[in-house]
């Protein structure tokens, strides 16, 4: 029987809108429902992909979950702990990375590391074999010394990912894993989310890209104006057509629903 790690149990999240932020989202009402009673399982070893447009509520689900904000309402269970009451119990199970988390430019890989797995309580050996197998595999030894500041933009994704997973977590959780990656990044991120489900990780990515899903996940949730509305296995839900053709005729329906 598959091992259900990670519940998602009917969150929402409404945010303030300033005037500023009306007129850049086109609205003139002042409050924005990002996340509308959304609900989802992941398992054990599997790659789950939240698929939707932009403005969909993909990061904002990945934010609650990662417990860098709460929700409204509803709750995230994350290996048996919530997000709303052991907010810190998640934290040690779980490995984060979005772009919208920068690494400080004046530090190194190497000394923000270590930072990190200090504040993961990391032992220096299970440290060290960490960074050693990770910057190996990522190609980081000979920019370990190297400012952040003054890393290529696909280095300083790799050594966000590296530092993401200081203290080896069973959950990883990815915004837009390969957004703004030229090509070879792109892969070799990829290939590595692979491996991590190969070991038995359990990794969550929010993407709205069809050939990232089609290629590395094995379930996903489409979520549309913050609602969820399929999630099941990618095979199940494109039926042998293109995942595309298939998103396109649910955001029709959907939008026609709306209206």
């Amino acid at each position: 029987m598959t091992e259900e790690i990670l519940k998602v149990i009917d969150i929402s999240k409404t945010f303030v809108l300033s005037k500023k932020q009306q007129k850049l989202e086109g609205i003139t009402c002042d409050k924005k429902v990002a996340v509308n009673h959304l609900s989802f399982s992941a398992y054990k070893g599997e790659i789950y992909g939240l698929l939707g447009p932009n403005g969909a509520g993909k990061t904002t689900t990945l934010r609650i979950m990662s417990t860098l904000i709460k929700p409204d309402s509803g709750d995230v269970i994350v290996d048996g702990a919530s997000v709303c009451t052991s907010a810190d119990i998640v934290r040690g199970k779980i490995g984060f990375l979005t772009s919208e988390l920068k690494l400080e430019d004046f530090f190194t890989p190497n000394y923000l590391f270590d930072f990190f797995s200090e504040l993961h309580n990391v032992p220096e050996d299970k440290r060290n074999d960490q960074k050693k197998k990770l910057f190996d595999r990522f190609g980081i030894n000979e920019f370990a010394e190297v400012k952040v500041g003054n890393l290529s933009t696909g280095m300083k994704q790799k050594a966000s990912l590296a530092i993401s997973l200081v203290h080896d977590p069973d959950i990883i959780i990815f915004d837009e894993p390969t957004n703004g990656l030229d090509v070879i990044t792109a892969k070799v991120i990829t290939d590595f989310l692979q491996e991590l489900r190969a070991e038995g990780k359990t990794i969550i990515i929010s993407t709205h890209i069809f050939s990232l899903v089609e290629k590395i996940c094995d379930r996903v949730g489409i979520i549309i104006n913050g609602k969820m509305v399929v999630s099941d296995e990618l095979n199940k839900i494109t039926n042998g057509l293109p995942l595309e053709d298939v998103f396109f005729d649910i955001y029709s329906k959907e939008a026609g629903a709306e209206e």
